[in-house]
């Protein structure tokens, strides 16, 4: 899963899809799940900085995971 090269993110949580114009937003943590994408990281290494860093048990990390992903699909946000 990749986001797609030409989608502009802002640390603010602003997502911008340039071949639509549509934008949406996200929370901080979305956002920085944004940033990691951006950097190349795979799902499993995202899942690996989330849990570390914030206290989420694994099972509610995998269901906002899932609609996270879902989310950024239909928007045709990102790549599979």
């Amino acid at each position: 899963m990749i986001l797609k090269k030409n989608i502009a993110t802002s640390d603010s949580g602003f997502i911008f899809n340039p071949s639509t114009g549509d934008s949406y937003s996200s929370n901080p943590i979305g956002s920085e799940i944004l940033q990691l994408l951006k950097q190349g990281n795979t799902p499993q290494e995202i899942k690996k900085v989330i849990l570390e860093k914030y206290d989420v048990e694994n099972g509610q990390f995998e269901r906002d995971w899932d609609d996270f992903k879902n989310q950024l699909k239909e928007a045709n946000l990102i790549e599979l």
